[in-house]
């Protein structure tokens, strides 16, 4: 009980107390979280003995239905559809790519055997949203660039569960009979979207119906479809993770009573997931088992890095006028986090003799990636000429919560540079009928806009706006100063 009520919360205080003060040095939360829970565990301070690798099997899969909820609901698509085949492919058959390269130099250069070759080169194909997230949100990136890798690692991970699902099967069976499994995979891929998409416009509707006195309720309420659409897909064999991604993106771009809310709360819930379960994993990692695997780790993490993701890259984007610059970026932004090392605890789940062994090296691939790639993706950005002047985060927002069905919405537009130049009043804007622009950041100052006050270069503009408006809003502002920025 001391463990729960004490030693628990305080691993969560140090983890956030840590990531507070190492944010400067852009060290993603994730690897914080691993770190803490290793520290608490048997082989560092002994205060938390945990090594119940069904259990953390069971809690990992429940945050990750939060995770990819949350990653769907935050893909808006008017990004997805700017970057939708470099980082859909990428997402999907880059996936598969990245896999088959990883098993080519594993089980043909290394000489590793079957099952184990097979098993680290599924579980360990996809990117982590929160990692490359929490790392290029310090890097000024060309916004086609960073959506197309920050997409892509928001949406490859159901391919990935599937691919490794497919896998085990294959192992424990110990047959290589591939048609049932490819069946099945299909049925997963095939059936989830829709599972998805129906249950999500049912949800909404729902939602544009109630009237809780109680806002509480719309968060107990989003938290039963969310479980509910992940275990109904389960159900009947289609793949729930891709199911509550596929209704996090629904919910995410559909207007709906109270969407502000459910919004933060997804944010919230995510956050939570992700951080304890790294800890729940850091715990049950013990580092005196990398005494005789290290090698091995550091041979999964060069085959991945050097070999199997710059092939995905390079093979996957043919045909997609993709800059050789942006290549090279795109595959050296391909860190692993949170999913390969949930992933990595299936085949000991599953009753694999080699899944301890499965575990550790995919966590000590994942620590290398997070922090070598990690620490120079500013670097090579910079030495690729990629980076673009950094815009300053705004201090103040707005958020809209509507407790009745509306059309309208509150969209933020970040108007273009140079910084400070001067560009027309807003009684000049021809924005569209029932358009209000209602706050102006402008670095640590808040403007109050009035028909006199003139737009500048890198203000942040919160505008009220019908839904149907939002893209001839975005036009008009981001056209605002296109006759004042020099040719």
């Amino acid at each position: 009980m001391d463990v729960v009520y004490v030693i628990g919360p305080a691993l969560l205080i140090a983890i956030v107390l840590a990531s507070v003060w190492l944010d400067r040095w852009s060290i993603p939360v994730i690897l914080v979280a691993l770190a803490a829970g290793i520290l608490f565990g048997s082989d560092v301070l002994n205060l938390w003995h945990f090594d119940d690798i069904t259990l953390t099997n069971q809690v990992a899969n429940l945050a990750l239905v939060f995770i990819l909820f949350h990653g769907g609901f935050a893909t808006r698509r008017i990004d997805f559809e700017a970057v939708a085949l470099r980082a859909g492919g990428l997402a999907t058959w880059g996936v598969v790519l990245t896999a088959l390269g990883t098993f080519t130099v594993l089980y043909g250069v290394f000489d590793w055997s079957f099952p184990k070759s097979l098993l680290l080169s599924a579980i360990i194909s996809s990117t982590d949203a929160a990692a490359i997230m929490s790392i290029l949100r310090r890097q000024s990136l060309p916004p086609k660039l960073s959506s197309t890798i920050e997409i892509e690692s928001a949406a490859n991970d159901p391919m990935a569960i599937l691919l490794t699902l497919a896998v085990i099967e294959v192992v424990s069976s110990g047959h290589s009979d591939w048609a049932p499994t490819a069946a099945l995979f299909v049925w997963k891929f095939a059936t989830a979207p829709i599972i998805g998409w129906c249950l999500t416009r049912g949800a909404l509707w729902l939602f544009n119906r109630l009237n809780p006195q109680d806002r509480g309720l719309y968060y107990v309420f989003s938290l039963g479809i969310i479980l509910l659409i992940y275990g109904l897909a389960e159900m009947v064999h289609a793949s729930g993770m891709l199911a509550v991604f596929v209704a996090g993106y629904v919910m995410g771009n559909s207007p709906f009573v109270y969407k502000q809310g459910v919004g933060n709360f997804s944010s919230a819930l995510s956050t939570v997931a992700n951080i304890s379960m790294f800890a729940l994993l850091g715990l049950q990692v013990f580092p005196h088992h990398w005494a005789d695997l290290w090698l091995e780790g550091i041979l999964l993490f060069c085959a991945l890095t050097f070999v199997a993701r710059p092939f995905a890259v390079l093979i996957g984007t043919i045909g997609m006028r993709i800059g050789m610059r942006d290549k090279i970026f795109i595959a050296w932004a391909g860190l692993r986090g949170s999913v390969p090392i949930v992933l990595a605890t299936y085949p000991a789940a599953a009753g694999i003799g080699i899944g301890q062994d499965i575990f550790n090296l995919v966590f000590f691939a994942v620590l290398l990636s997070i922090a070598v790639q990690g620490s120079t993706l500013g670097l090579l950005a910079r030495w690729l000429n990629l980076t673009v002047p950094a815009r300053p985060r705004p201090l103040f927002n707005l958020e809209l919560v509507t407790m009745a069905e509306s059309d309208f919405d509150l969209i933020v537009v970040n108007l273009p540079g140079p910084q400070g130049i001067v560009g027309p009043t807003i009684a000049e804007l021809q924005l569209p009928a029932g358009s209000v622009i209602i706050l102006i950041t402008r670095e640590n100052e808040l403007v109050i806009p009035k028909g006199s006050t003139h737009l500048q270069g890198w203000d942040q503009v919160t505008i009220l706006v019908h839904a149907k408006d939002q893209e001839t809003v975005r036009t008009v502002l981001l056209g605002a100063l296109a006759e004042k920025i020099p040719a």
